[in-house]
């Protein structure tokens, strides 16, 4: 089938590679001059596990191409996919002046029937105002041309993002005429031969799912960190409670990991969006206010155990910190905790060393050069130097470290664990002093 998509970002991207995978002539959009050039000779703008080589290899066969041209897309596929970014706007709600830009110019050079989906996530009723936008831009070119709108939002994990494409949990499809869901289900057979994974659902219920999914997974997460402010007041070990209400199989393990609290594109901008959603609507959403609330504070976290360490004095001292991507396997950078935390440390006059596997050279593009900030090549150079250590992203290569020569690096053997990766009991015997999440410091 012949597929064009808007937006050459992390779900176009994703969903442009896996379509063109299984056979799709597909064909990106986007406005970005030197994205489209970057993707025209096989580079990716963004780290996503697996999609580079897809990339490549659906290049060279002919099933993925890309352009600067809206006028193209439009006439390519039977498929229009808006995968633009909605934004926050100042009041927590999602911006759509870019899927409504987006329309205009399906609406400006549609010429046949074509199936209008939006798959970028989009507050209930967004369907209705690329409707009423494409209907406009026909009117004013004085057309009469047959189209259909239909929901059929993302749920791609960054960093799991390919697995969750081409084996999805579900499909969920929004639309209003049986023939777009038969249409939308031929297209997505490949995805879906185990056994059936497309939901068809009415429009508005397909657009409020997937904010309903992510505000429930961010809700689970703020839960797990309060409960570990209390655990810690209490003396109890929230690791240890989060084994025990997981082995409940209602409850399960999945999203309930304490920490220094979530980010990137969709947890934070999807639960404000839908809170405001709601107040539009006359409904105050205060469970929803309580979950970015509670995680804005616990971003806080780590900073507040390492003032209270040292007393305040933090001018002029080095931090080694491991880990700057919201989450592994990421380049992302959007809302991380370690954002937070540094920005917090250079307002009190102290010095960053700071490592990730992948978010090296998007840290380098949000800050610039600072002196204050040193991107390390290692885990093990970030250390020279540094009062001690904290840990914000939990990549794999931080899980076992040795920790000899963590002790030997740092200025004094202390670390701030934001994602509770090591044992308590362990680090002490061997000399540390050790912070962590939801439970009680220990010191040598």
């Amino acid at each position: 089938m012949k597929v064009t998509i808007y937006g050459s970002g992390y779900v176009g991207l994703v969903t442009g590679a896996c379509l063109a995978q299984v056979g799709n002539d597909v064909l990106c959009v986007d406005i970005d001059p030197a994205k489209i050039e970057k993707l025209n000779k096989g580079e990716s703008p963004i780290f996503e596990p697996g999609l580079s080589e897809m990339l490549v290899a659906n290049q060279a066969a002919g099933r993925l191409k890309f352009t600067l041209s809206p006028q193209e897309g439009v006439a390519h596929g039977l498929f229009q996919f808006i995968a633009v970014g909605t934004p926050p706007d100042e009041d927590g709600s999602a911006d759509l002046q870019h899927v409504l830009a987006v329309a205009r110019s399906i609406g400006q050079h549609i010429s046949d029937y074509r199936i209008i989906v939006n798959k970028s996530t989009v507050p209930v009723g967004t369907a209705d105002r690329v409707r009423e936008q494409i209907r406009e831009t026909l009117q004013q070119r004085g057309a009469s041309i047959d189209f259909d709108v239909v929901s059929n939002p993302e749920f791609l994990k960054e960093g799991a993002a390919i697995e969750d494409f081409m084996r999805p949990d579900r499909v969920i499809v929004g639309t209003d005429n049986p023939r777009t869901t038969e249409l939308l289900r031929a297209l997505y057979t490949p995805f879906n031969r185990n056994h059936e994974r497309i939901l068809a659902m009415d429009i508005r219920s397909a657009e409020l799912t997937k904010y309903a999914a992510n505000s429930l997974l961010a809700t689970k997460i703020s839960f797990m960190n309060e409960l570990s402010n209390i655990a810690e007041r209490l003396g109890a070990d929230i690791e240890q409670v989060r084994i025990g209400i997981g082995s409940d199989p209602r409850i399960g393990y999945q999203f309930i990991y304490p920490g220094a609290g979530y980010g990137g594109s969709c947890f934070p901008k999807d639960v404000r969006a839908l809170e405001q959603t709601a107040r539009a609507n006359g409904y105050q959403a205060e469970l929803l206010h309580a979950v970015e609330a509670v995680n804005y504070r616990q971003k806080q976290k780590l900073f507040e155990k390492i003032r209270v360490h040292y007393n305040g004095e933090l001018k002029g001292k080095t931090f080694a910190l491991w880990g700057l991507a919201f989450k592994p396997n990421t380049d992302d950078m959007r809302e991380a905790s370690s954002r937070v935390l540094m920005e917090a440390l250079w307002e009190q006059g102290a010095n960053v060393r700071a490592f990730d596997p992948e978010a090296g050279e998007e840290t380098a593009r949000i800050y610039g050069e600072r002196d204050d900030l040193t991107l390390c090549d290692s885990p093990e150079s970030a250390l020279v130097g540094a009062d001690a250590l904290a840990v914000i992203t939990e990549w794999s290569q931080f899980r076992s470290p040795d920790f000899e020569r963590i002790r030997d690096s740092l200025k004094a053997p202390v670390i701030f664990d934001g994602r509770n990766l090591y044992d308590p009991g362990f680090l002490v015997k061997q000399g540390f002093t050790y912070y962590s999440i939801g439970r009680t410091p220990v010191k040598p």
